[in-house]
């Protein structure tokens, strides 16, 4: 059984409608009860970085995500601001983020550049691949994903970048660590690139 983890951010509706378009049950669930008994998770999230982690520490759902990721080694994909909350900081606030990642969040930065570049980034991207990784397993040649960020992350240890794009500079925006997935992209709104990355999630993790 996947989870989607509702903590008040995120666009759960249309992750859900897109596993089920591809064959896939999900359920959206804070309940404690049901986060443990998940084969596996999915963290969304939209908005900011500091209330993303405000909400999961009200809600009470970081110590049990610990449990399932950490210990109990339970697959999980972040998805936009999701990803971002598995790093170690943004610099969007001052919380720190769930650490499974060596990585921080840093704010685009268009005056570091000539031409002009509107922040948020938004719309659709190329993805470039940095490592092998089964979440890319038989993806579609050239594949472009659909973008919605203000922020990237940039990851310390190279081997854990699977997927960088580029917008202003070039950007990580698919990381991975064994059991540990996140993408900076939204693929429940990339049509057929979003759904081979989710079925791939959902059948090679």
């Amino acid at each position: 059984m996947v989870v989607i983890v509702d903590y008040g951010s995120g666009n759960l509706g249309s992750i859900r409608n897109m596993l089920k378009k591809i064959g896939f049950d999900a359920i959206i669930s804070s309940d404690h009860h049901v986060l443990q008994t998940a084969e596996k998770l999915i963290l969304p999230g939209v908005g900011s970085f500091d209330q993303g982690m405000l909400s999961l520490e009200e809600s009470g759902l970081i110590p049990i995500l610990n449990q399932k990721v950490l210990e109990e080694k339970t697959p999980v994909l972040g998805i936009c601001l999701g990803m971002q909350l598995m790093t170690k900081r943004s610099g969007e606030g001052n919380r720190s983020g769930l650490g499974w990642f060596d990585a921080e969040t840093i704010r685009f930065d268009p005056s570091k550049t000539a031409q002009k570049y509107p922040v948020p980034h938004m719309g659709w991207e190329y993805v470039f691949e940095k490592n092998k990784s089964p979440l890319l397993d038989e993806m579609y040649a050239e594949p472009k994903f659909y973008f919605a960020h203000s922020y990237w992350v940039k990851c310390q240890h190279p081997d854990e970048v699977i997927l960088t794009s580029r917008y202003i500079h070039e950007f990580d925006s698919a990381i991975q660590k064994g059991h540990i997935l996140g993408v900076q992209f939204h693929p429940e709104k990339s049509h057929k690139y979003g759904m081979k990355l989710l079925s791939n999630f959902m059948t090679h993790f």
